[in-house]
C-alpha cells in the first residue's frame, strides 16, 4: 500500500478536509489459530506446503509494518497444539525448564506485543503450558478462566491468568510529534474448556461467561488510563440467541460499551468475509461488527488480520477512534486446482525451529504396521468408511478390553467416529490418504488429527438415535420432487461434528429437514432422519442399555450434542484415541481395511441429483460399488460428484 502526503493548501484544493494535527494511524495486527504450524511444512504427508506456517505469516506481518508509522501484533490463541510438531514437544520430547518452545522461539523474534489463551492450550495441561508461555517475551491474557477455590461464590474466583494488560506506546503523528498512549488489551476463551479438557482443569480451574466477564473487566481497565480496548475473543461469530456461557460469543461482546477494536479466531474462519454479510449490525465492506472494527485471519497462519484505526483528541481531551476498519491478508491464492503463493518463508523463522522441525519429521516415520491397501476419507461424508472404521474399531476393541469383568461387562459396546479432514475450509488437499503398505506414526496422527483421550458413555436406544439425528445435520434438506442439482453438504457444519456410530446399522432419509440445528437445539421436533435403525437385525430397543466409546471433547458436551453433557460418562481412560489406535494397529500387524457399511442414505426416488464437492484424486478410487459417480470440474481445484441412489 502507498501513502502519499499532500501539503494543506493541496487538500483543501482537492476538497478534502486535513487531518487534525494530533491524528494518528494505529495499525493493530492479529495471528490467530496457529495451531504449532510453524514452519510451512505438512507433516501428515512429509512435504513443504504453501499454504500453511506463521513463517509464511511472518513475511505479512513485516510488510504490513513497513506501511505504516504505528502498529502492534497480537496473537489470539490455540497455538501450541494442533500439529506434530506440538505432540511432539509435548508427548514425546518434553519441555524442560529454561528450554523455549519453538513457537516462542519464533515468536520472540517477531516481537509479538500480547497473546491470547486458545482453548486447546489446556489439551496438554496447566504444567506444560506454563512452561511454555512462560518463555514468551510479551505477555498473556486471559480474563474469563479462574483459578477453582472450591466454593460456589463466582464473585470471590481469582483470576489464573492476567485479565488484561495496559500497554504504554509511543505513537507517532503525521507531522512527527510522538503522543504516549495507552493501549487495552483483554482476552476470552471458550467458558467450555472445563468440560472439554476436564481431566487438566478439574479441580483447579472454572470459567466465567465472556459478554460477563466484558462487562466487568472493561470499566475497570478504562478506569486505570486505558485510551482504547481491543477485545480478543477466542471464540467464533455468530447471532444466535444467547444461552449464558456462549462458546461463540463474538457477536454479543461487540456490543459492549467501550470496546474499539475486536480480534477474534477459534472458528477457523475469516472475517471480513460474505459468510458473515448476513448478519445484522455486520459490515463485510468496513469489516466491522455492530460499529467496532474486527477480523479473524482464517487458521494455520493462512492470513494475517489487519484492524487500521484513526486516533484523535477529542474536546476533552482524550484519545478516541475517528475511523475503523478491519481486513484480512492472505499466503496464498487460487489459481484453478493450483495454490500460488503470495509471499515467502521468513528464513529467520525456519531457521529457529529447525532441529524440532527435524526430529519430529524423524518420530513422524515411525512404523507401527502395515495396511493391505490405501485409506483415504475422500468420501467420508457420504458412504461409510475406512479411515473412519479403522478408528471405531480400535476405539471398541480398546473399551471392550477395559469393561471385562466389570458391573458393565455383558452390555453392548458402539463406538462414534467422525471425518477430522474431509477438505472443506481445510482445502481440496486436506484429506487422509494414506497409501498401501507401511503405517507410520505420521498416518496415525493423520487419521486422528486431535490429542483427544477415550471416554465411554453409558446411553439408552433412544439417545443413540438422537446423537445420530444431531450428526445428520452435516446434509442439506433434499426435495425429492426437484430436477435440477442439490447440495448435499451444509457448509455450516464441520466435518468432525459428524459422528458414524458403528454398532448399529442405519439410514439417513435426506428428504426430512434436520431434527437439530448446529447448536444442538431441537427445530424440526417432528422430524427424524435418521431411519431403519436396527442392531444386530433387530429394529433398536430404545430402552436397551449401551455402552458408547468416544472422546472427551464430545462426551463432555462438545458440539453441543444431546444426552451428552459429561453424566453419562462411565469411563475417563488415561490413553488418548489415537494413542489406542496406534495400539490396536500394533495389535493387528497388518490390516485390511475396509467399512461394514452399517449406514448409507435412505432411497430417494425420481430424477433427483443431488451433489457434493471433494477431491479430484477421488475419481481414481472410486468403484462400481461406491454410491458415488464423478461428474466433473467443482469449484476451487475441487472436483464435482453425485450420490448414487439406485443401490
Amino acid at each position: 500500500m502507498k501513502r502519499y502526503l499532500l501539503a494543506g493548501s493541496a487538500l483543501l484544493a482537492l476538497g478534502v478536509t486535513a487531518a487534525s494535527a494530533t491524528e494518528v494511524q494505529l495499525r493493530i495486527l492479529e495471528t490467530t489459530d496457529i495451531h504449532v504450524h510453524v514452519v510451512d511444512y505438512d507433516y501428515y504427508q512429509d512435504q513443504a506446503s504453501v499454504t500453511v506456517g506463521l513463517a509464511r505469516t511472518a513475511s505479512l506481518i513485516k510488510e504490513a509494518r513497513k506501511e505504516v508509522s504505528n502498529s502492534i501484533l497480537i496473537d489470539n490463541g490455540d497455538l501450541i497444539q494442533g500439529n506434530p510438531l506440538g505432540d511432539y514437544m509435548a508427548k514425546e520430547r518434553g519441555l524442560k525448564a529454561g528450554e523455549v518452545h519453538p513457537v516462542f522461539k519464533a515468536m520472540n523474534l517477531l516481537d509479538y506485543d500480547a497473546g491470547n489463551l486458545g482453548n486447546h492450550e489446556f489439551n496438554y495441561g496447566l504444567e506444560f503450558l506454563n512452561e511454555s508461555i512462560n518463555d514468551a517475551a510479551f505477555p498473556y491474557v486471559s480474563a474469563n478462566v479462574f483459578a477453582d477455590d472450591g466454593d460456589a461464590d463466582p464473585t470471590n474466583d481469582k483470576p489464573l491468568y492476567d485479565p488484561y494488560v495496559i500497554l504504554n506506546r509511543e505513537m507517532v503523528d503525521a507531522t512527527g510529534e510522538k503522543h504516549a498512549i495507552k493501549i487495552g488489551v483483554i482476552g476470552f476463551l471458550p467458558p467450555q474448556i472445563t468440560q472439554w479438557d476436564e481431566t487438566n482443569l478439574k479441580g483447579r480451574a472454572v470459567t466465567h461467561d465472556i459478554v460477563e466477564t466484558a462487562q466487568r473487566y472493561v470499566p475497570q481497565m478504562k478506569a486505570e488510563g486505558a485510551d482504547i480496548i481491543i477485545a480478543v475473543p477466542h471464540s467464533g461469530l455468530s447471532d444466535v440467541t444467547a444461552q449464558g456461557r456462549d462458546e461463540n460469543a463474538t457477536y454479543y461482546l461487540s456490543k459492549v460499551e467501550g470496546l474499539d477494536a475486536i480480534l477474534f479466531g477459534h472458528a477457523h474462519k475469516v472475517f471480513p468475509s460474505e459468510d458473515y454479510a448476513g448478519l445484522e449490525g455486520v459490515d463485510v465492506d468496513k469489516g466491522t461488527i455492530n460499529g467496532v472494527a474486527a477480523t479473524m485471519p482464517g487458521f494455520w497462519g493462512s492470513h494475517l488480520g489487519v484492524v487500521d484505526m484513526t486516533l484523535d483528541v477529542d474536546a476533552e481531551g482524550k484519545w478516541k477512534v475517528v475511523n475503523s476498519t478491519g481486513s484480512t491478508r492472505e499466503i496464498y491464492k487460487r489459481e484453478g486446482r493450483d495454490k500460488v503463493a503470495l509471499v515467502e518463508a521468513d528464513p529467520a523463522i525456519i531457521a529457529a525451529v529447525k532441529q524440532e522441525h527435524e526430529e519430529t519429521i524423524a518420530f513422524m516415520g515411525k512404523s507401527v504396521g502395515t495396511t493391505s491397501s490405501g485409506i483415504n476419507s475422500f468420501f467420508a461424508l457420504v458412504q461409510d468408511d475406512p479411515s473412519i472404521q479403522i478408528v471405531t474399531n480400535a476405539q471398541k476393541w480398546y473399551v471392550e478390553k477395559l469393561i471385562e469383568g466389570t458391573e458393565y461387562s455383558g452390555i453392548p459396546v458402539l463406538s462414534a467416529g467422525a471425518p477430522f479432514k474431509a477438505g472443506g475450509r481445510g482445502g481440496v488437499e486436506y484429506y487422509t490418504d494414506i497409501p498401501e503398505g507401511q503405517i507410520a506414526l505420521k498416518n496415525v496422527a493423520d487419521l486422528y488429527i486431535y490429542p483427544n483421550t477415550l471416554r465411554a458413555v453409558l446411553l439408552n436406544g433412544g439417545q443413540v438415535r438422537e446423537w445420530l439425528e444431531m450428526s445428520a445435520g452435516a446434509f442439506n434438506q433434499i426435495d425429492p420432487g426437484k430436477t435440477g442439482e442439490q447440495e448435499l453438504l451444509n457448509d455450516n457444519f464441520p466435518s468432525y461434528n459428524f459422528d458414524v456410530i458403528d454398532g448399529v446399522e442405519y439410514r439417513i432419509d435426506l428428504t426430512q429437514p434436520a431434527r437439530y440445528s448446529k447448536e444442538g437445539e431441537v427445530v424440526n421436533p417432528d422430524s427424524h432422519r435418521i431411519v431403519d435403525i436396527s442392531y444386530q437385525g433387530k429394529p433398536l430397543d430404545m430402552a436397551a442399555q449401551f455402552i458408547v466409546a468416544t472422546n472427551n471433547y464430545r462426551a463432555h458436551g462438545g458440539g453441543s450434542f444431546p444426552g451428552l453433557d459429561g453424566s453419562t460418562v462411565i469411563i475417563q481412560a488415561p490413553d488418548e484415541n489415537r494413542t489406542v489406535l496406534a495400539n490396536y494397529i500394533f495389535d493387528q500387524e497388518t490390516l485390511d481395511p475396509s467399512a461394514d457399511n452399517n449406514w448409507g442414505f435412505a432411497q430417494i426416488s425420481g430424477n433427483v441429483q443431488v451433489v457434493f464437492e471433494s477431491t479430484p484424486a477421488g475419481k481414481e478410487v472410486l468403484k462400481t460399488s461406491d454410491a458415488v459417480k464423478y461428474l466433473g470440474e467443482g469449484k476451487e481445484g475441487f472436483s464435482k460428484y453425485g450420490v448414487v441412489f439406485s443401490q
